[in-house]
């Protein structure tokens, strides 16, 4: 039953996901906000709204393990799977500016969390937490990614282009108020099926936000990318996978830990530092492919280790 709760948030997530953008979209769009200004603004919103609704309501709750595993479990099922998934589909290109400027942010960003959340390491603190400055450190990094996306954007519209339908403006509305409703009840009954389920097992929440809660959450990414490769628009393809990983750390994280300091789990070093491999690997294989691509071999690799990862922990729960 718990498994059925979270399987049932999760579609009620995704749901009020679409529902969100596409009516704050078509608000927007009649407000005369260009297209440009949405795409950066209330579709990538969008994208970590999952992410960001479990998490929101895990501090609420005092269910901190949840919102921590969710956010680091997320940006490894990412990087692993939805990308070695994508790169086994059709080799997956890089471009230039991903190389130079979105791949090292996002390794950056993992650094910083890295950083910030070992206090009892670096500064010899009582506890490892994520703190509300700390949460402003990740804030204004979120802003120097957004004002990057801003000047690229303009460069070259085409590069953030959505597909914008309008509506009328009493369904836009009425998508506005529906999903933001869905967001929040799926948002409880994943929250609410992770706990129970971590107390039946007898395991920690952070083994379930790690593993069924993040995969949950992530799996509009995993469709985007899935579809992108297929279709041979590998730029979305990892362009997706790179900016759901910096959107879950500078802006979920940040929000998160502004309502409740975030304290660590036990063991969460391993999954940060994994979190930083998963911006090196992708880095590596962007610059040493041919043609700076993900090749088969390596989404075999990418695939191989989330695999050994899923049962490790999975041995250690």
């Amino acid at each position: 039953m718990n498994l059925l709760f979270i399987m049932l948030g999760v579609v009620i997530l995704v749901l009020g996901a679409t529902w969100l953008v596409e009516g704050a979209s078509s608000i927007a769009k009649r407000l005369g906000i260009s297209a440009l200004t949405i795409g950066l603004t209330v579709v990538a919103f969008g994208t970590s709204a999952p992410e960001l609704l479990v998490n929101l309501i895990s501090s609420l709750e005092g269910s901190s393990d949840i919102a921590i595993g969710n956010v680091l479990g997320s940006n490894i099922f990412n990087t692993f799977m939805i990308l070695g998934l994508a790169a086994l589909i059709k080799p997956v290109g890089v471009q230039h500016s991903t190389v130079k400027i979105e791949i090292p942010f996002f390794l950056l960003s993992a650094l910083a969390l890295w950083v910030l959340s070992n206090g009892m390491f670096l500064d010899s603190a009582t506890l490892n937490v994520i703190s509300r400055s700390a949460g402003l450190v990740l804030l204004l990094l979120f802003c120097v990614f957004m004002y990057y996306n801003f000047l690229i954007g303009k460069e070259d519209p085409a590069s953030t282009s959505t597909e914008i339908k309008t509506r009328k403006l009493w369904l836009s509305i009425l998508m506005v108020v529906g999903g933001l409703s869905f967001l929040v009840g799926g948002g409880k009954l994943i929250v609410f099926g992770a706990v129970n389920m971590a107390t039946k097992l007898g395991v920690s929440q952070s083994i379930i936000g790690l593993t069924i809660v993040a995969a949950g959450t992530s799996l509009p990414e995993l469709a985007t990318s899935a579809v992108a490769a297929y279709r041979n628009k590998p730029d979305i393809a990892i362009g997706n996978v790179v900016g759901s990983n910096i959107f879950n750390i500078l802006l979920v994280l940040d929000l998160t830990s502004s309502i409740n300091p975030i304290k660590l789990y036990s063991g969460a070093n391993f999954d940060l530092t994994l979190n930083i491999v998963a911006g090196i690997l992708m880095l590596v294989f962007a610059v040493s492919g041919p043609g700076r691509k993900f090749d088969r071999r390596e989404g075999m690799i990418l695939v191989m280790v989330y695999l050994v990862y899923l049962t490790y922990l999975i041995i250690n729960a």
